[in-house]
């Protein structure tokens, strides 16, 4: 076996317009099981999972059970898509909300959420209210968002309110590590262990650029102007004490 090739390149065929949604989800969620690795066997909800790739991704490369769930793509979509994969035993679809999820209290060993956490859960209170309580004791939230290194400000923020224009309030969804770690807060039932900037920004970034996506190619004009040294990819994992 070629030690030089990564987990991560036997999945290029999913970096393409079809699979994608926006940077290469793919990357993030490598890097971050890379920096806090799952419990093979575990029970896992994959928390707004889109196309399925992530609970591909966790089912192949974690070995653990998934229930994939997303709003926006339909549980008979997906699972389709996870019987043409070979996976319909290891990954479950589920179509929810998730200010409504249908599941019992501690049941699960970890939450993934990449790439989506940020569309529902940036109020103060929602983690210990709508998700912490789906985690076993022990159990851990594993979070990758897209966030802000610094506000942009004068013309560069006229540019970014340009790029945001289809859906001027997406951008009140990025925000800061710190802005991040200070809404978590702290309890007596959970705890921050993790928090940083993912390294692979710049290479999830570029598969989405690559992608085909017609708005994959509308925020490569965005970044060639300068917009993307304001931008990062945060990574928090939270462990239920």
């Amino acid at each position: 076996m070629n030690k030089n090739i990564r987990r991560i390149d036997n999945y290029k065929e999913y970096f393409t317009k079809e699979y994608l949604m926006g940077p290469n989800s793919l990357r993030l969620l490598d890097e971050m099981l890379a920096k806090y690795p799952l419990k093979e066997g575990s029970r896992v909800m994959d928390l707004g999972c889109g196309a399925g790739i992530t609970s591909l991704f966790l089912a192949k490369e974690a070995a653990v059970n998934v229930f994939a769930t997303d709003l926006w793509i339909s549980a008979t979509q997906n699972a389709r898509t996870f019987e043409k994969w070979g996976i319909a035993d290891s990954v479950i679809p589920i179509h929810a909300d998730a200010n409504d999820l249908p599941y019992a209290t501690e049941y699960f060993d970890a939450i993934v959420s990449i790439d989506a956490y940020h569309y529902f859960a940036n109020k103060k209170g929602y983690m210990q209210e709508k998700i912490l309580p789906y985690l076993k004791k022990g159990g851990s939230l594993i979070i990758a968002v897209p966030g802000l290194k610094e506000a942009p400000k004068g013309e560069d923020y006229e540019m970014m309110m340009e790029w945001f224009e289809d859906d001027k309030e997406a951008y009140n969804e990025f925000q800061t590590r710190e802005w991040w770690v200070n809404l978590i807060g702290k309890g007596d039932d959970f705890e921050v262990v993790m928090d940083f900037d993912l390294d692979c920004f710049d290479e999830a970034w570029d598969d989405w650029f690559k992608s085909g996506h017609e708005y994959g190619i509308k925020d490569k004009g965005y970044f060639d102007k300068g917009m993307g040294k304001y931008l990062s990819f945060i990574g928090l994992v939270i462990r239920r004490l």
